[in-house]
């Protein structure tokens, strides 16, 4: 459909997207107002207010009284890129969330993963190791650091009730996330946790996410590729 075949608040909708996918507007920045939006596309009041609101609702942007409209943080758009709640993606397809706890520490940060971090080397970092089960069959293993300062009371958290995502979503907002896939074979250990065969093909993430002046976590995410796919939306 041509632009200007759209509905106009579909037009409205575009452009946002648009500067929200560019990077030119960054998680809390503030989204032109009704009062502009009718100005710059001769629209009505309730269609500048549609195409918002439908924009809160797909979670592209939040609307507060007071504040105005301001772009979403990187969490509140998981469903267009990757950071989800595991325990929310399970519970979504109708199954049961479970996670096995292998380790908890608080350790010091090797030159690489200091590196990472942005830390100096031999730094103080939370490590969990946690295999996430949807009704009993495990389906992720997931190998985390998280920088102290971004999320103190990570290591106090129920990670049976509560993912790491979900803590860090809570306690480390997001404001900026890398992340690369590839498929790879599971070490011996990996493989007994995820109670696959060596040999079986996984699919394995590695993502970074910052929160504010921050580096807040880097985790790699190992799963069966028989078992798990990555999906998302991408707006242009």
């Amino acid at each position: 459909m041509a632009r200007e075949d759209k509905p106009a608040y579909e037009q409205v909708k575009d452009w946002i997207r648009q500067h929200i996918s560019s990077g030119e507007w960054r998680p809390g920045d503030p989204v032109p107002s009704e009062a502009v939006l009718m100005d710059r596309f001769a629209v009505s009041r309730m269609t500048a207010h549609r195409a918002l609101r439908e924009l809160a609702t797909e979670g592209l942007v939040t609307r507060t009284q007071g504040s105005g409209t301001k772009v979403a943080q990187l969490h509140r758009i998981s469903s267009q890129l990757v950071i989800r709640d595991i325990h929310v993606e399970i519970a979504e397809r109708g199954h049961v969330p479970g996670t096995r706890v292998v380790t908890i520490a608080q350790e010091k940060a090797g030159a690489e993963l200091a590196a990472t971090l942005a830390l100096r080397k031999g730094a103080r970092v939370f490590h969990t190791v946690l295999v996430h089960l949807e009704s009993g069959v495990p389906i992720q293993y997931e190998d985390r650091y998280v920088n102290p300062a971004a999320a103190p009371a990570y290591l106090d958290t129920d990670f049976t009730k509560t993912s790491p995502t979900a803590h860090l979503i809570q306690h480390a907002p997001l404001t900026e996330a890398s992340y690369t896939i590839e498929a790879c074979l599971p070490a011996p250990h990996e493989a007994q946790a995820l109670e696959i065969k060596a040999g079986e093909p996984c699919l394995v993430m590695v993502r970074r996410t910052v929160s504010g002046a921050h580096v807040a976590s880097v985790a790699r995410q190992l799963h069966p590729a028989s078992r798990y796919s990555f999906s998302g939306q991408f707006q242009a």
